[in-house]
């Protein structure tokens, strides 16, 4: 008679083949079909496990567009076999726990991640990162004036995690302030008072302008602007506008570059040396009036105060009322292009008079 197998030789070997699965296992299976509820998976076992709907996804998709028939994946045992033998697994858990290694990993890096927004909630917005969401607080958003909608895509940092709790902080404006140090260190490396360079209007003050030349913001104060009189910047300048600018002045110590326009432009009081002679009379425009007296440009870019008595007696004598864009002939009483001072008259031999004996009272 051939060999036999014993009754517990039979049970021995059965129980090589048998599955010994429990909650909290990492198993693999192939999905082979789906129902209502989700996914039919074969995991090796006596019967099939189930992977109910809400388990599929953190994105609440159906299983079909997430469990590939016939594909084997890894699943989490969520639930033990019921009355039916039929395990409960969850993809959805797998897939979170990679992911929250991944976003560690990019914390760690301090890399920069594009995001989804998926949805816009009081005091921030939310943002698919690889499949979790993560939450950006409106203090942490750097364009503050920007309108952002759902779909959009968002650049971002990890400031915060908390795996326990299942939630983390992301930051858009820890870009921006990274990238400006990194801006600063390499601008501030290479810039020289006199340089010519490029740079984009991006503010616009009363006091000046702020230019853009790389990732750092700059000021190109209302003086510098131009040659001549300037009532506000906006009157030359336009937000977004491309200019070229000198580097007027650099102070590492402080973080600060002051630009200028005018350095980069003819200065016209050395071309007005050339043309303008004390005692003679120009016709001038005029650009304001003060309390004190009007300034008249008498030459392009070159202005001179017109004292108010003398402006009063030029009104009284002509029966007129002066404005600003009226030209009128003043008397150079003296010129100093070094200096780039100018006296002014009506009456010239009043006003060269007066000069004079102002001159010698100040000695």
């Amino acid at each position: 008679m051939g060999n036999t197998i014993s009754d517990i030789d039979f049970e021995e070997l059965l129980a090589k083949y048998e599955h010994s699965f429990k909650t909290g296992d990492l198993v693999k299976g192939t999905v082979y079909g789906y129902e209502s509820d989700g996914a039919i998976v074969d995991i090796g076992g006596k019967s099939a496990a189930i992977v109910p709907a809400k388990e599929v996804s953190n994105d609440n998709k159906k299983a079909e567009e997430v469990l590939e028939k016939g594909k084997e994946y890894e699943f989490l045992i969520v639930s033990e076999a019921d009355e039916n033998g039929k395990f409960v697994l969850s993809r959805r858990k797998v897939d979170l726990f990679y992911a929250w290694q991944e976003l560690k990993k990019l914390k760690e890096a301090n890399e920069i991640i594009k995001g989804e927004i998926v949805q816009i909630v009081r005091g921030g917005i939310l943002v698919d990162i690889i499949g979790v969401r993560g939450f950006v607080p409106s203090s942490q958003i750097q364009a503050k004036g920007t309108e952002y909608k759902v779909g959009d895509k968002i650049e971002v940092k990890i400031i915060s995690l908390d795996e326990e709790h299942n939630n983390f902080v992301l930051s858009n404006k820890k870009i921006y302030s990274d990238s400006i140090e990194t801006a600063k260190e390499e601008i501030f490396s290479q810039i020289e008072v006199g340089q010519v360079i490029k740079g984009r209007v991006v503010r616009v003050t009363d006091f000046g302008a702020f230019v853009d030349i790389g990732g750092f913001d700059c000021l190109l104060p209302l003086s510098q602007i131009s040659w001549k009189w300037v009532e506000h910047p906006t009157d030359l300048l336009k937000i977004g506008e491309e200019i070229e600018v000198g580097v007027f002045d650099v102070d590492a110590a402080k973080q600060r570059i002051t630009l200028s326009l005018k350095s980069i432009t003819p200065d016209p009081w050395e071309a007005a040396s050339e043309v303008v002679k004390e005692g003679e009379f120009r016709e001038g425009l005029i650009t304001r009036i003060k309390s004190f007296g009007a300034f008249v440009e008498i030459y392009d870019g070159v202005e001179a105060l017109l004292p108010h008595n003398e402006l009063v007696e030029y009104q009284n004598t002509n029966n007129t009322i002066l404005e600003v864009g009226d030209k009128i002939n003043v008397c150079i009483l003296k010129f100093n292009p070094q200096d780039k001072r100018i006296s002014l008259g009506f009456n010239a031999q009043d006003a060269k008079q007066s000069a004079e004996q102002k001159e010698k009272t100040e000695e």
